[in-house]
């Protein structure tokens, strides 16, 4: 099968969420990117932006994901979890039946920079007990690829020159691939994706190229079925990153902080959240 190339380019919309945190919202459900929901990126030097943090909240069907590129945030939940999400770390929560946290900066200076990720969960799994995962940097593999680097979230990373070298999460419903590809200028990197599972690409610095169809800063690039993607960066090096996922092919119906299968079942959440059943 060819290596996959780029379908459709979107371009995420600025607004805020939580306390008022200023981000760019790439990804929502009414994308119809299966199985990610959401896709926010947040990076700020003004306190002002992201000071408010994100205030205890409910989830509730889907797993979070978040990727800190620079900062320093506190999670907390309605379990007794604590975990400090610092640059390079990653909080992987599934909110399953239900999960009440907050996220809040410990910081009031500097700049705040990193990535959440909304990813769907089966209807059979949608109930299951909440969890949470936190990885500290030395958690997360870092593959030298010549003078590029790669990131290894989720999944596994390899090519035609490169051993898979596997992320702390593999598997799921999903099977998830999260990496973040730093590629040094004018160089092309390529990684492996499976096939059949919905594959993205977001440029977070410089611009790349693939198969031809450039992708620049700032845009989210859908690409076809394939067992490979190549990167090239352009004149300066690019931050990208390449997520792919098992598409779940389940009716999607989202409520703020909800994601479930029917109306019925959001309506549900909402009860057991005002009545204090959604975590029982």
């Amino acid at each position: 099968m060819p290596a996959r190339s780029v379908t459709q380019i979107l371009t995420g919309r600025p607004t805020s969420d939580g306390g008022g945190v200023r981000l760019v919202r790439v990804i929502t459900p009414e994308s119809k990117l299966d199985p990610f929901l959401m896709l926010d990126e947040f990076d700020s030097d003004e306190p002002n932006d992201y000071i408010a943090g994100f205030p205890a909240h409910p989830h509730r069907g889907f797993e979070t994901v978040t990727y800190m590129l620079d900062g320093h945030m506190l999670h907390e939940d309605h379990l007794g979890n604590r975990g400090d999400l610092v640059a390079g770390g990653v909080q992987w929560m599934t909110a399953g039946r239900g999960i009440i946290h907050s996220e809040m900066p410990q910081q009031v200076a500097g700049r705040m920079r990193g990535f959440q990720l909304w990813l769907n969960l089966p209807a059979k799994d949608k109930m299951q007990p909440a969890g949470y995962r936190d990885l500290d940097p030395d958690d997360i593999p870092r593959v030298r690829v010549g003078d590029s680097e790669v990131t290894v979230v989720a999944g596994c990373y390899q090519s035609a020159t490169q051993s898979p070298v596997a992320g702390p999460i593999v598997g799921g419903a999903t099977e998830p691939l999260y990496l973040d590809l730093a590629i040094s200028a004018d160089t092309a990197l390529t990684a492996a994706t499976p096939l059949g599972h919905t594959a993205l690409v977001y440029v977070f610095e410089g611009s790349i190229e693939i198969e031809g169809q450039k992708v620049a800063q700032g845009s989210l690039g859908r690409l076809s079925d394939g067992a490979s993607v190549t990167c090239k960066a352009g004149p300066t090096s690019a931050r990208v990153l390449l997520l792919a996922g098992r598409p779940l092919r389940e009716p999607v119906v989202s409520y703020g902080p909800f994601v479930m299968n029917t109306a019925a079942e959001i309506e549900q959440a909402i009860r057991d959240f005002r009545s204090g059943q959604l975590t029982a």
